[in-house]
């Protein structure tokens, strides 16, 4: 049984849709119009009920254009596009998804700790992968760190980091709390601006009314105190 019969009733994901050949592309329009397929070496069509998930990281308009993708195809799949935004534009993400991969790929062991050092470089990288590629410096690096701390980092390219700063000491912790640290440590930069091309809302990519909303939450009042330790 193929992965569109399972899915019959359900719903199918097709990851990097965006690499499919152009002669699978056409027997996946065909059954996305006929809602029906056919097993490798039958001669019977099946009908299927399946909602169809699509994800790429290219820009399918681009290679409708370049005769990558075919036009008919595109326009099936894109009735609802979602597009999320890099890793790079959201940077404010970039310490929960690091709590999050340590605590993942620490399996029955303790999560490790990451030095400042390694932190540093972690937020200003460039981040061409995205998430995924976050994701797999964070386990080369367990997999390559004896010790209880991360102080090296594997594999990643000097050449894009976007400026210099210093970032705290995150421990693991609550999610509450590390946000809180984290945002504290951003408005410390900003000289506790909120707003503004150099504010702390813009440094985390959200709006300015979004970042009071969540100080309020957190208890960060407009006179607050960072502490570097």
């Amino acid at each position: 049984m193929g992965k569109f019969e399972q899915a019959h009733g359900g719903t199918l994901f097709l990851d990097e849709i965006g690499d499919l050949p152009l002669t699978l592309q056409a027997k996946l329009l065909r059954v996305l119009q006929e809602k029906e397929i056919e097993r490798v070496g039958g001669n019977k069509n099946i009908p299927i009920d399946v909602r169809i998930i699509c994800a790429t990281h290219k820009d399918l308009q681009a290679e409708v254009k370049a005769g990558n993708f075919r036009s008919d195809l595109y326009y099936r799949i894109s009735a609802f596009p979602i597009t999320l935004p890099s890793l790079r534009e959201r940077r404010e993400d970039i310490p929960h998804l690091i709590q999050h991969f340590l605590l993942k790929h620490a399996g029955e062991k303790p999560p490790k700790q990451m030095s400042k050092k390694v932190l540093q470089r972690l937020h200003l990288h460039s981040w061409p992968g995205n998430i995924r590629e976050l994701e797999h410096v964070i386990a080369r690096s367990i997999l390559l760190t004896e010790d209880s701390t991360i102080k090296k980092i594997a594999l990643l390219p000097d050449a894009d980091f976007v400026g210099e700063s210093k970032v705290p000491d995150f421990r693991l912790q609550t999610l509450a709390n590390f946000e809180k640290e984290y945002i504290l440590w951003v408005l410390h930069n900003c000289k506790a601006r909120i707003s503004g091309p150099n504010g702390a809302a813009t440094i985390l990519g959200i709006p300015a009314t979004t970042l009071q909303s969540k100080m309020k939450k957190l208890g960060i009042g407009k006179k607050f105190s960072y502490s570097k330790e």
